[in-house]
């Protein structure tokens, strides 16, 4: 006898139709069981970016699926490579690129600190107080933490003593990544690009006009600002001058070859008479065009296409030196930087189009005849190029993705100049602040209040643990002498520099970024949170 397939019901209209069993396949977390499965998951997305916390930190090697090898300390980066499948876990990794697409930096901490906060809530639970309430009593120690945090912030003066204080913003940013061995260096180079192209009337700065190109081979030393453009092309022609001065450039998107019919065409020569004047008439099309070009007074030409070699020929008996296949995000920003206009077509060009600069010179590196061309003393000096080098591709990547984070710290800074101390100061400071806060609430959020504070503690804990020093016995003392010297600057000497003050060691960040961090986190915790049925196929539920 057949199984029975479903259950048998009409409709409005008396059709029958059969409402198929798939409710077995199903697998259902509810209660108590979904919340610690989604805390659980959490966690261990916490746990495996917590060592990469700090200045002394540890690096993560991830392997794609691909097989390529990416080697960062960097939370965002980490988690974006991770293969997350459990959806909670997933929010986690959406929560860390929203930290850094907003700020740029903390994208570890944000991560720690939500997972941190997710261990405290569940011991709650388990007291049987209501996930709702343990949110709520979030929400007001996120609030007391915030405020506390903008108090201890310090105003400075991003310009004072040759723009010290971005410089020393940028080292901290830079002083947990694999490039801290020159992060002075690469700060100045970071204050420097950020500061070309920053609307300082506005406060604000457009990083499409920051391009950073790496090129492997050299020592990080080498790295440089060119306050111009790279182009990781040469001459088209190799007896072409490697060097073009006062150059007036030509920007096109059109081909540089006759046109083209867009339909099928056949044609039919007979005689040497026909060929040669098909012949004649190509050359007439290519000398229109170099006319053009010298007509308008250009002395070199930038195309987005190719051209063969009878173009190429042409040129260089013209005196015209030529690149090609230039990206079309390169030509703009060549666009930009010289204040030249991109050009359609050949009819166009008029000698106010052309693009300026002092000097395109070809650059050579090493022995193995790379070449680059450099664009410098633009008319518009609004686009910069950091140029990165490095022993292999796996430090010029991590060295870009360092100097990202260092570059939107400055940006944070010329923004909004508060600056707020390092080492787990501020959220010991917050700590402190939201104990007292817990202490005068009558209702049942003191015990998430205390929670959220005794969250806050594992940021100063990671930080202790990675520079291998006693976590609760360093933050214990630290706390101590916040209380008693009213001072809340002091934090964890990671570096084990003798000082406690991180405004002396100059280890200090943007108030927005921890304001933000703290936010995000308890947002995306409330969601968690407020979660207590998971309906999804039996094979996903333990990803």
């Amino acid at each position: 006898m057949a199984m029975p397939v479903g259950q048998l019901a009409i409709d409005e209209y008396g059709n029958p139709f059969i409402i198929v069993e798939e409710q077995s396949k199903k697998k259902r977390l509810k209660g108590i069981d979904a919340h610690k499965a989604n805390i659980l998951a959490a966690k261990a997305i916490a746990e495996s970016v917590r060592s990469s916390m700090g200045p002394k930190g540890m690096d993560k090697m991830v392997v794609g699926p691909d097989g390529d090898v990416t080697v960062t300390n960097d939370g965002a980066t980490i988690l974006e490579k991770m293969d997350v499948n459990h959806q909670i876990a997933k929010l986690l990794v959406e929560l860390s690129k929203s930290q850094d697409d907003e700020i740029g930096d903390g994208t570890t901490g944000i991560v720690v600190m939500a997972g941190a906060m997710l261990d405290q809530s569940m011991a709650l639970i388990e007291k049987g107080i209501h996930p709702l309430r343990i949110a709520t009593g979030f929400e007001k120690a996120c609030e007391v933490a915030v405020k506390r945090v903008e108090a201890i912030a310090r105003q400075v003066d991003i310009m004072k003593d040759d723009k010290a204080a971005l410089r020393k913003a940028a080292c901290t940013a830079l002083g947990s990544k694999v490039v801290s061995s020159r992060q002075e260096q690469l700060a100045k180079i970071s204050v420097e690009a950020v500061l070309s192209v920053a609307d300082l009337g506005r406060r604000d700065v457009n990083f499409d006009l920051i391009k950073v190109e790496g090129k492997v081979g050299g020592k990080l030393e080498d790295s440089c600002l060119i306050n111009g453009i790279i182009v990781d092309k040469d001459f088209s022609h190799p007896q072409m001058p490697k060097i073009v001065k006062d150059a007036r450039m030509a920007i096109l998107t059109c081909p540089f070859e006759p046109p083209k019919p867009k339909t099928k065409h056949k044609l039919d020569i007979r005689s040497a008479e026909d060929y040669k004047k098909l012949y004649e008439n190509e050359q007439q099309y290519f000398r229109d065009q170099i006319k053009a070009l010298q007509k308008c007074g250009a002395n070199l030409v930038i195309c987005q296409w190719g051209f063969d070699d009878e173009a190429n020929h042409l040129l260089y008996q013209n005196k015209l030196p030529a690149v090609r296949w230039v990206g079309g995000v390169e030509l703009e920003l060549i666009a930009i930087a010289t204040g030249g206009r991109i050009v359609p077509r050949f009819e166009e060009l008029t000698p106010e189009k052309l693009g300026k600069a002092g000097t395109v010179k070809e650059v050579t590196f090493g022995t193995t005849k790379e070449q680059m061309l450099v664009i410098e003393d633009c008319a518009n000096s609004k686009a910069v190029t950091v140029l990165v080098r490095g022993g292999n591709q796996m430090v010029v990547d991590e060295a870009k993705r360092c100097l990202h984070d260092a570059n939107c710290c400055v940006r944070n800074l010329i923004r909004d100049p508060r600056v707020v101390p390092g080492g787990g100061a501020s959220e010991m400071a917050a700590n402190l602040a939201v104990v007292e806060a817990s202490d005068c609430e009558q209702t049942m959020d003191q015990y998430s209040m205390r929670a959220f504070a005794a969250a806050l503690d594992a940021i100063p804990m990671a930080l202790a643990e990675n520079s291998g020093l006693s976590a609760i016995g360093e933050m214990a003392a630290m706390k101590a002498k916040q209380k008693n010297t009213q001072n809340a600057w002091h934090g964890v000497d990671c570096m084990q520099a003798g000082e406690t003050d991180m405004w002396e060691q100059n280890v200090y960040e943007s108030c927005a970024s921890k304001c933000n961090q703290l936010r995000l986190a308890t947002q995306v915790v409330k969601m968690i949170l407020k979660i207590d049925d998971v309906i999804t196929s039996a094979d996903t539920i333990d990803g």
